[in-house]
């Protein structure tokens, strides 16, 4: 992402140089270094949308250890639930001792599961944040090269004028 940014900082400031046109909002832009500029920051966003899909994937692997976490806990409760139910005196302890411990398991894992998701939901929101800059940046640049092809006509025009006086 700092990469991205970067190449942001780098377009703006290219802008931000640029000669301004008399009287104008305009500016005069090298069309070859902000036509690299943007083809580089293109070239670094399937990086920053790998990095997202990594993202999603770590989700699902935090999930999946936690189901395997859960299920061993469950399987460990059941194994102690069985040997306590041997004892008759203990049967009606065993039994609220595993209820309890499967409900432990359960509370855990969708607690577990529900940190992965607000986790990997902030990641997203800021890779949204990122893209959206992105994108009006590249608006932004390229309504002001729009705009520098229009005053360059009315240029023409305004320079066919005899000068009063």
């Amino acid at each position: 992402m700092d990469a991205v940014h970067e190449k942001l900082a780098e377009i703006v400031a290219l802008v931000e140089g640029a000669r301004a046109m008399p009287m104008s909002a305009s500016c005069v832009v090298n069309r070859a270094d902000l036509l690299e500029h943007l083809t580089d920051l293109e070239s670094l966003l399937p990086e920053t949308i790998s990095k997202a899909q990594e993202v999603l994937g770590d989700k699902h692997g935090v999930l999946e250890e936690g189901r395997r976490e859960a299920a061993q806990i469950v399987a460990d409760a059941q194994e102690e639930r069985r040997r306590l139910i041997e004892a008759t005196d203990v049967h009606r302890e065993a039994t609220a001792e595993a209820a309890r411990l499967v409900e432990e398991a359960r509370a855990s894992a969708e607690a577990m599961r529900l940190e992965v998701e607000d986790y990997v939901d902030a990641k997203l929101a800021n890779f949204e944040i990122v893209l959206n800059k992105t994108l009006s940046a590249v608006a932004r640049g390229r309504d002001k090269l729009s705009g520098h092809s229009e005053l360059e006509g009315l240029g023409d025009a305004v320079d066919d004028r005899p000068l009063p006086g």
